[in-house]
């Protein structure tokens, strides 16, 4: 029989649908389906019915188990694990009975957004896919204790089905996913230690390659794993407290001593210290990737988008009659091109608020690089001088600077709200609070805006420069070799910016009458490739229908000559599809450049054919396709084969939980 529950809103304010909180863990259900509120006051409400299984210790989170089954989390602001506790008053306990409505604590509502937190309050449910069969949001303005939501459970949760033969009937489901767990990570005799945090198991093993994580993910109750600082690790979620009391009767009192655990951590962290540079590089470039795909993540949508339009705009000049000077043209273009081109605001605003800054400044700070008369001083190519390879184009309070080109720009501004959020606190420990919402923007604006105007932006023209010289020191060496290593590692280029380097040389080639590049045929070669890879992804999703929808989407974008969508969306979020895709790319550059494939205008990837074609030399195009082919080819079974599992969609979503959860990995 269908039971129907309902859930009461923790706090007074608007109601929003869990796909509209201002969190991708959250809105993308990483967390199970629920939903948020946006809060007018600070009390906070229980949900429903139940018994408190959660508090988290820097309070921004609560747990309860309903009467029904559902496990809530009640996740009190976004990124507000980072204060500590400040803002939260718990006015319950672990293990207290709540009702529907009952006041379990408060928030300060004003010492979030001064910190330049959002105040939104979530309410997932973590169980969503053992309990879950719908959710009916009542959105808009609501009162706590109000209605939320209708939920419909399902008639039977695995929680209550009938457990094997040779199980014990009295067994409970955190005590079956311990037995299993344990079992999976080798037994007993491989346990030196386990502790737990906020989400997560965490195991000391003795040997660490028995546990086969595809199988341990596999277990009811088990979210992902993942291996960190010498441990091996569970996810369980919330009521990993649960699951840890009953691995610990299992295991034997002695595993959870403290003493033994206090030595065993020290000793994994000085084995880890022992291989500190490799480890450290890892986790660094883990980070970077870690903070810069989930900058690009919330406008990869946009930037598919004007990636298909701007497809269709290529199909509408070559074959449908529409001039490039005209009107038409003119506005599907800046239809097409206006996420490119105003993208440091967008990855300004996104990228702050990944990383805790003020969205709002930080986007102010991208539209200052790209205002109009800066920009103008770049394409207007005057110059005073040059200073290490940099043309002089302007100067600040008399002293000559070099300004650069910001718009379709990304790593400068994921640089500007890393800064951001550093110099934002500062300021609040000397500004009186009376000229906070004056002089605060007005001085962050100048600092970081400035730092990144004057010398973030140069130093990569700098770097762009000595690139270029390389780029032009291979191409003159043998085409083939360069066809490869610039197949390869172009993307690479793209990351962080210092593409840039690479298209004077492309325009100066073929600006000339007659002009030719196979530069920019090695370039196109590696957008195919990207997208093969996003392809090769599609093809072996089964289950994540949001990561099947955008690696399609992406794929066609790539095709038409966008490589972004692939790129943060879907490529290197998954890591090894990036790497995969790239030697793809340096293969099909390889045969790129061995059968000397040059193109005669700028718009690349498959859909940019028709730059491939000549009169002069008629061969071209057949050798475009050949190359293309086999980086089509090659990067798609490279992914297919090595670069991408189905569990990969699962482990991605690991590390932001523990910053939303408090846990301190």
């Amino acid at each position: 029989m269908t039971k129907i529950e309902k859930l009461v809103s923790p706090a007074t304010g608007m109601l929003i649908n869990i796909t509209d909180v201002p969190d991708p863990v959250f809105s993308q259900k990483t967390m199970g389906d629920g939903f948020g509120v946006e809060p007018t006051d600070g009390q906070i409400a229980a949900p429903a019915d139940g018994r408190v299984i959660l508090v988290a210790d820097t309070k921004h989170a609560i747990g309860i188990r309903t009467t029904g089954g559902e496990e809530l989390l009640i996740h009190m602001g976004i990124d507000t694990v980072e204060m500590n506790g400040k803002p939260f008053e718990i006015d319950t306990a672990m293990d207290a009975e709540v009702k529907a409505g009952d006041v379990i604590g408060s928030m300060n509502l004003d010492m979030i957004h001064e910190a330049g937190k959002k105040a939104t309050i979530i309410v997932a449910i973590t169980n969503t896919n053992d309990v879950l069969d719908s959710i009916q949001v009542n959105e808009g303005e609501i009162m706590r204790g109000d209605d939320a939501a209708e939920v419909t459970l399902k008639d039977a949760p695995e929680s209550q089905m009938v457990q094997p033969p040779d199980v014990d009937k009295n067994e409970n489901q955190y005590a079956k996913t311990a037995r299993e767990v344990i079992a999976e990570v080798g037994g007993a005799e491989n346990v030196k230690s386990l502790i737990h945090c906020i989400t997560r198991l965490r195991f000391y093993l003795k040997d660490d390659k028995i546990p086969k994580d595809e199988d341990v993910e596999q277990i009811p109750g088990v979210l992902s794993v993942a291996r960190a600082g010498g441990q091996y690790q569970v996810v369980i979620g919330q009521t990993v407290g649960d699951v840890y009391d009953e691995a610990i009767k299992q295991l034997g009192s002695g595993f959870a001593n403290p003493e033994a655990t206090a030595q065993i951590t020290a000793e994994t962290a000085a084995e880890a210290q022992d291989k500190s540079l490799w480890g450290r590089t890892k986790r660094g470039a883990s980070s970077l990737i870690g903070v810069i795909t989930g900058s690009m993540m919330p406008v990869i949508g946009l930037l598919a988008a004007s990636g298909m339009l701007k497809g269709i705009l290529t199909i509408l000049t070559t074959w449908g009659g529409v001039s490039t000077t005209s009107q038409t043209y003119m506005l599907i273009n800046a239809m097409g091109d206006a996420t490119f081109y105003f993208l440091p605001v967008l990855v300004g605003f996104t990228a702050a608020q990944k990383l805790g800054a003020d969205p709002v400044i930080v986007a102010i700070i991208g539209a200052f690089l790209i205002y109009p008369s800066l920009t103008a001083v770049v394409t207007s190519g005057k110059s005073t001088g040059t200073l290490l390879g940099m043309a002089i184009n302007s100067n600040f309070f008399g002293i000559p600077v070099h300004i650069a080109q910001y718009t379709y720009s990304i790593f400068p501004m994921i640089f500007a709200a890393w800064m951001a959020s550093k110099v934002e606190p500062w300021i609040k420990k000397w500004m009186p609070v009376m000229l906070r919402m004056i002089f605060s923007p007005l001085v962050e604006i100048f600092l970081v805006g400035f730092t990144v105007l004057l010398i973030v932006g140069p130093a990569i023209t700098l770097l762009s420069t000595a690139i270029s010289g390389g780029i032009q020191a291979l191409l003159s060496l043998n085409s083939a070799i360069s066809g490869m290593i610039i197949g390869g590692l172009y993307q690479v280029l793209v990351i962080f910016g210092l593409h840039w380097a690479v298209i004077p040389i492309i325009s100066a080639q073929l600006s000339v009458p007659g002009g030719h590049s196979v530069l920019n045929g090695i370039v196109s070669v590696t957008m195919i490739a990207q997208g093969a890879g996003a392809l090769a992804v599609w093809v072996k999703t089964r289950h994540n229908k949001n990561l099947k929808g955008l690696s399609l989407s992406a794929a066609i974008s790539a095709f038409v000559g966008i490589t972004e969508p692939a790129m943060y969306g879907v490529n290197l979020k998954y890591g090894r599809v990036f790497i995969t895709s790239s030697i793809g790319a340096a293969i099909g550059g390889l045969v790129n450049g061995f059968l000397h494939v040059d193109m005669f205008g700028f718009t690349g990837s498959l859909i940019g054919f028709p730059s491939f074609a000549s009169h002069a030399h008629p061969e071209n195009l057949l050798n475009f396709a050949i190359a293309s082919a086999v980086t089509l080819v090659a990067a798609f079974l490279l992914t297919y084969f090595f670069g991408y599992k189905e569990s990969d969609s699962t482990k991605a979503k690991v590390a932001p939980k523990k910053r939303h959860l408090g846990d301190k990995a």
